[in-house]
């Protein structure tokens, strides 16, 4: 890993009389699986979205590569570097898997057999390639997952924001994603992961940090901040710290 990808400086973000997100710093380095954690309601969805452009932060800026992005719309922060998966995956479902994929590289070139061509190696890559040419909607439930991926993949991000991976999948569709995700850093992708199986943030993330009450409590190495009292206090409460101590 080298220097930083993706600089948070104190961004913010209130919903009427809810402050969803109070002033979160951090970085994002090139060539590092950085895993997002927090209890429900941690802020990490808005988090999530003001990375993204779903939403512009009250305050705070978010820089890519050293350019401030805070603000701008999806599409553009898509065209700087950055792709998404979501929790649900939605493809389009009346289209096959490669055509899936070629919706996102026409974000990059209007190519059509350069995209196709890329889109048939992000499906190999996959483990897809075999059901190119079958439609989204008659995909299982774990390969839409893969496809909502591969979609993220086919518009060449430097940073990709991945949303509850293995959200519904089997221990071997699990294990079998963590390995995916590996192989999307091999490929030279950075990636912020929000997950709540605490087995695949071990065995995935380079790094952690955890949110509570949309501010930052605590940043380290996984083994550190999974035993942290301020981020057991956060999951279980002040009497289970107690208890342990």
């Amino acid at each position: 890993m080298s220097g930083s990808l993706l600089e948070v400086n104190g961004i913010s973000k209130r919903f009427g009389g809810l402050q969803a997100v109070k002033k979160l710093s951090f970085n994002v380095n090139e060539g590092e699986i950085l895993g997002l954690l927090g209890p429900n309601g941690a802020g990490k969805t808005t988090a999530f979205n003001m990375i993204a452009g779903f939403h512009k932060p009250d305050e705070g800026t978010i820089k890519l590569g050293g350019h401030n992005i805070a603000g701008s719309k999806p599409w553009e922060v898509c065209r700087a570097g950055i792709g998404r998966t979501f929790q649900l995956s939605k493809p389009f479902g009346d289209l096959t898997v490669v055509e899936n994929l070629m919706v996102g590289g026409f974000s990059r070139s209007s190519d059509r057999k350069r995209i196709r061509a890329a889109a048939e190696e992000i499906a190999a890559f996959l483990g897809l390639e075999r059901k190119g040419d079958t439609e989204a909607h008659n995909l299982t439930a774990f390969d839409r997952r893969k496809l909502e991926l591969g979609r993220a993949l086919s518009t060449q991000p430097r940073l990709l924001l991945m949303d509850e991976v293995v959200a519904g999948a089997t221990p071997n569709e699990a294990s079998e994603m963590v390995e995916l995700v590996k192989k999307v850093r091999a490929r030279g992708v950075s990636v912020l992961i929000v997950e709540h199986v605490m087995k695949v943030i071990m065995a995935l993330s380079d790094r952690v940090i955890v949110l509570d009450y949309g501010s930052l409590i605590a940043d380290g190495k996984p083994k550190d901040v999974v035993t942290s009292p301020e981020v057991l206090k956060a999951y279980f409460g002040e009497r289970y710290v107690q208890a342990r101590t």
